[in-house]
């Protein structure tokens, strides 16, 4: 047994990737932001589709074509494959805990 948010670091100087999971066609991440945003140059283009919930904090993920979606506590919205994103803000006052779920 686990729990979400146990361990939370208490201070986060980059942005923390945790596998939970991995199978065949599934892997499940925990993701701890703190004022972190993707890297300046690129997009994440991924083979898996990806269905992310803010459980903490917030964020805001920004898709090549200019839409934009600012996701809250509870908030979930699924990232087809080659859906071209970056994440443009997260919260710089609290840690913003994303649960990610990668699937074919």
């Amino acid at each position: 047994m686990a729990n979400i948010y146990s361990e939370l670091p208490l201070r986060l100087e980059k942005e923390l990737f945790e596998e939970l999971v991995r199978a065949e066609n599934v892997r499940i991440e925990r993701i701890i932001s703190k004022g972190h945003i993707s890297p300046e140059q690129g997009w994440y283009d991924q083979i898996e589709n990806e269905w992310i919930i803010v459980l903490d904090g917030a964020g805001v993920v920004l898709f090549e074509d200019g839409a934009e979606v600012t996701l809250h506590k509870g908030d979930y919205i699924n990232i087809p494959s080659h859906a071209r994103h970056k994440v443009t803000w997260t919260d710089p006052d609290v840690l913003t805990v994303w649960l990610a779920i990668f699937y074919s």
